[in-house]
């Protein structure tokens, strides 16, 4: 029981393109895209993430904010608006649909426009709005045959719609006009995925189309293959039922040109291991199977999905068969020509290849991952080797690879170092859904779970910088490419633990930085591995939290407390390092003195008092006051600064007793005295005295 994969499949140049210009207009910042940019829910959320949010209309932005225009297209009168409110156009619209609404306003001046597709998708609203009044959508045979006569129709297509239903329709349309004019704007690369669909219909029990539901793409791929087998449409891997193959000796799989990769690869994954499960085929035979369909000789499926246009006409066909039979001595499909740069813009690289026109290295053909600055890889100047993909598109120009050369040339190089194991370092381009990417002359995959030692939780903090990579997995033929940095840390990371554990020794102090706090303790990295810290050996005062002592990339100095060699692990202490309070406190606390301390519990019986660092001493009930108390809150809270006086100090057995009533009487004793003092040396006057004026007073 197999899975085959049809040979066209997933995005097309469009909608590449679309998601790419989203891509750098979020690095810009304030970026919307005007309704969803493609028909892909989960692509549509991915961009969301980067900060490309969804509107409605344009009065929802402010002026110098980033416009998207989806990727298919809007009416003319949406640019206008946009541009009369200071928004910056960043023009996305599939150049397929461009070309669309091109032919659809220029013929409108002299024709009546038709266009044949969903008039409540997008791209269609678009078309018809550069067409003008003179226009109408059309959907059915039906609708088609209703339609009054008119002296010149001018008909054009959704770039999704099948062909038959175009031929069908334009059949049709020849009855209602003296001049059908008629522009085939279905996109090649649609008519391409529709086809190789169909024929892998016919040959599959099962059939399973990906992409999103509300995309007209995807519907008519389910359509069309609906009619050879059974068919389901899915958005993602999670919606697969088992039951659909219960019965089934084999399973297709096509995806809709806005479906990613990666969820083409989980619905390909689960398939198989649903498909193997039931019949316990091995992996190696189900991979055969899936890759029995071969891509035409000399070109790849995903550089004819990247370079195709509007389909031609068929006299279109026929001459441009004839000017690539005539070039073939020359410049052929897979030639390897060399050439000089002589022009870079945002989105190519032209390279004068001594030929009749120049040729062209479309942005996403320069490197195997993608690049935000071509001038990073190719200056002005530089000879570049690179492989011919198409002799000539409609502007003349030869289609060229570069990252095709160079994959090639590294594939012996990559090969050797899957073998060595050697370590290679490589600069991270992108950062995807599960990972890094690289360019090692072939795309090259880091995943999550392999750039640290510990848990990456943001993955875009590694765009730019370069890694330490080893080669884990190399599969030329399916171009799969998966490295590692953790292997070459891990094995780092137990060479040093080797030598850790055997130079240490308890009771030496070493320096270390904290790495990880959890409710215990904290793990301190000491060069090479980690100890333990426990909250019990931090301080000699009860620890609620670590983070009241520690924090994490703090630097510190521990003091080895055990080592166990057998299962690697490490004991540290902090307080080891501090001298005992307690081994001073008779000194510091002696009996009859009076101390200040914070009031840090309370129970029942009294309230106990911080002195120093683990050194809490305790008022008695009885001692808070000289009146009876009932509840130790009535005269003190937790927190409160407090002055009291030492009634008994026994640091062997870690106790201090203290007084606060004790200490306000001696206070007010105290001050007693200074007031008797104070009127002894004051002058006064004799009894005698007091007499002999009274006495004098009366003589008088």
């Amino acid at each position: 029981m197999v899975v085959k994969r049809a040979d066209k499949a997933g995005f097309c140049f469009g909608v590449k393109r679309a998601i790419e210009m989203a891509e750098k207009a979020a690095i810009g910042g304030n970026a919307a895209s005007l309704g969803p940019l493609i028909h892909n829910r989960q692509v549509v959320d991915y961009l969301q993430d980067k900060g490309i949010i969804e509107i409605n209309s344009t009065e929802e932005l402010k002026t110098g904010q980033q416009l998207i225009i989806r990727s298919h297209g809007v009416p003319p009168w949406i640019y206008s608006a946009a541009e009369s409110n200071g928004l910056r156009i960043i023009d996305a619209t599939c150049p397929y649909v461009q070309k669309a609404q091109r032919l659809a306003a220029k013929a409108s001046q002299e024709s009546f426009i038709v266009v044949v597709g969903d008039r409540s998708h997008p791209e269609v609203i678009g078309i018809l709005g550069w067409a003008g009044q003179n226009a109408v959508a059309v959907e059915t045979l039906e609708e088609a045959k209703a339609l009054p006569d008119y002296p010149s129709i001018a008909v054009l297509a959704q770039t999704t719609l099948p062909k038959n239903i175009f031929l069908l329709i334009t059949e049709e349309l020849q009855k209602h006009t003296q001049k059908l004019i008629i522009y085939n704007t279905i996109c090649a690369a649609t008519e391409e995925r529709q086809a190789s669909a169909c024929k892998l219909a016919e040959t599959v029990d099962v059939m399973v189309v990906v992409g999103g539901k509300s995309s007209s793409n995807t519907q008519k791929l389910g359509a069309i293959c609906s009619e050879k087998t059974k068919t389901y449409l899915i958005e993602t891997a999670d919606e697969i039922n088992e039951i659909w193959f219960k019965d089934a000796e084999s399973a297709g799989l096509t995806a809709g040109a806005s479906t990613p990769d990666w969820i083409i690869e989980e619905v390909y994954t689960k398939m198989s291991e649903i498909m193997d499960k039931i019949d316990g085929a091995p992996e190696e035979e189900r991979a055969i199977a899936g890759n029995q369909q071969e891509p035409e000789a000399g070109l790849d499926s995903e550089v004819q999905v990247a370079e195709e246009t509007a389909a031609p006409t068929p006299n279109e066909e026929d001459d441009n068969m004839d000017n690539f039979a005539n070039q073939l001595p020359q410049i052929y499909g897979g030639a390897i020509v060399k050439g000089k740069v002589v022009k870079i813009t945002n989105e190519e690289v032209f390279v004068d290849i001594a030929w009749k026109s120049e040729g062209i290295i479309p942005s996403e053909e320069v490197s195997a991952t993608r690049v935000l600055d071509i001038h990073d890889i190719l200056k002005v100047g530089d000879t570049v080797t690179a492989m011919v993909t198409k002799v000539e598109n409609k502007e003349g120009y030869t289609i060229l690879s570069r990252k095709r050369v160079v994959e090639n040339e590294s594939k012996a190089r990559l090969a050797q170092l899957a073998e060595s194991k050697e370590e290679v370092t490589s600069k991270v381009t992108e950062a995807i859904k599960g990972g890094l990417l690289v360019d090692l002359g072939m795309r090259g995959f880091v995943p999550a779970s392999q750039i640290e030692m510990g848990f990456v939780e943001d993955l875009n903090k590694y765009v730019g910088k370069t890694l330490r990579l080893r080669v884990i997995e190399f599969d030329p033929v399916k171009k799969r490419l998966v490295l590692s940095q953790k292997a070459i840390l891990a094995e780092e990371q137990a060479s040093k633990r080797e030598e850790l554990l055997e130079t240490l020794k308890e009771g030496d102090t070493v320096k270390g930085v904290v790495r990880r706090l959890t409710t215990f303790g904290a793990f301190v990295d000491l060069g090479g591995m980690d100890g333990l810290l426990h909250v019990a050996d931090m301080a000699f005062s009860r620890v609620n939290n670590p983070s009241e002592i520690v924090k994490v990339d703090d630097e510190v100095e521990v003091q080895i407390l055990s080592i166990d060699k057998e299962k690697g692990r490490i004991s540290l202490g902090l307080k080891q390092l501090k001298v005992n309070p307690w081994s001073v406190a008779a000194e510091k606390y002696p009996v009859g003195s009076l101390v200040q301390g914070k009031v840090v519990r309370i129970t029942t019986f009294g309230a106990f008092v911080q002195l120093d660092d683990g050194v809490d001493a305790l008022v008695h009930i009885s001692q808070l006051a000289d009146r009876r108390v009932m509840k130790v809150e009535d005269v003190v809270k937790a927190g409160q600064m407090i002055t009291a006086k030492v009634i008994e100090c026994k640091p062997e057995e870690k106790r201090i007793s203290l007084s606060i009533k004790e200490a306000v009487a001696d206070t007010q004793r105290e001050n007693d005295r200074m007031a008797m003092e104070s009127q002894q040396e004051a002058p006064g006057v004799t009894i005698g005295d007091a007499l002999g004026s009274e006495q004098e007073n009366t003589e008088e």
